[in-house]
Parts: structure tokens; sequence; C-alpha cells
């Protein structure tokens, strides 16, 4: 009798997750990223969403395809979100400065992101075709020097389900 109530529990246990599908894995080709990045402008920063999907009804993910021109290294960032960003840097050479504090920093844009001109303090590093940078929510980070135009992709995890889906 024991053992018939074990295999019964066991079964009633295992049955609700057996019910439930694997949630769907999502492919986003070398191909694709890379004409979705030859797709954008070339005369100002664009970075733009290649695909965000919803996993599981808990967190999006969105992968994002980013061009920089040589010319627009552009001000720091500090975005007032939980989401992490994944830069990989697909071609180009630039010093990206983390961490640090704002230099007179300007009123927040869409309400979540400060900007300023620099930073003072941080962290500077040269990223090179191939290298990952992981910058947490709240870090402020810049790109200080361009020394070529840079393509990159940002990988951002986000808990709150602020990216728009695509």
């Amino acid at each position: 009798m024991l053992r018939l109530m074990l295999a019964l529990l066991v079964v009633l246990l295992a049955s609700p997750a057996a019910a439930q599908d694997a949630p769907v894995a999502t492919d986003v080709t070398s191909a694709e990223i890379q004409t979705f990045i030859d797709a954008l402008p070339r005369d100002r920063v664009s970075d733009r969403p290649i695909r965000v999907v919803d996993v599981t009804g808990d967190y999006r993910v969105g992968v994002y395809g980013v061009f920089r021109p040589k010319e627009l290294a552009g001000g720091a960032n500090k975005h007032e979100v939980n989401t992490t960003e994944i830069y990989y840097m697909v071609e180009g050479v630039a010093t990206l400065v983390t961490g640090g504090t704002l230099r007179e920093p300007g009123p927040p844009i869409a309400g979540t992101t400060a900007r300023s001109p620099g930073i003072d303090g941080g962290v500077s590093r040269r990223v090179t075709k191939g290298d990952v940078v992981i910058i947490p929510g709240h870090t402020p980070h810049w790109w200080s020097e361009l020394e070529t135009d840079i393509e990159y992709l940002i990988f951002r995890p986000d808990p709150d389900n602020r990216l728009p889906l695509k």
C-alpha cells in the first residue's frame, strides 16, 4: 500500500510539470544581425531592437543593434532602471568608461535616463571586436573616445517588463 501511495504521489506531483510546455527558444542569426546593423543610419547614433521577447511572463530579454559613428562619441548615460546591459563589440575600437559619477547631469530623458557631458572617476577600458562588457542598471557609462565607427550588440534582460516586444 505504501508503494502504491508513493507511486500515486509521484504521478500527481509530476503531472502539472508535464502538462506545461517548455518555453520556446528564440533564434537571432548572425546574418540577421549583420543585415540589421548594415541597415542602421550612418549619420547618427542608432540603438534599435532586433528582437525583444517575453520569457515565461516573468521578464523580457532584448537584443539591440547599435551603430555609433566615430564623430559622435556622445555624452554619458545613467539608466535609472534595473535592466543590465551586456555589450558585445561586433566591429570597431573605442574607450568605454563605467562607474564614477555623472559630470553636470541634465534632467532625465523619458524619466529614466540621466545624461551628462562625461563621467568623473570610473573605470576606463579599451573595447575591441569580440569584447564583452556587463553594465548593471544604475551604473553611469560613457563612450569617451571612438577610434573608429563602432557596431555592437546590447543584450538587455528586463526584469520589469519595460521593453516593448518585437
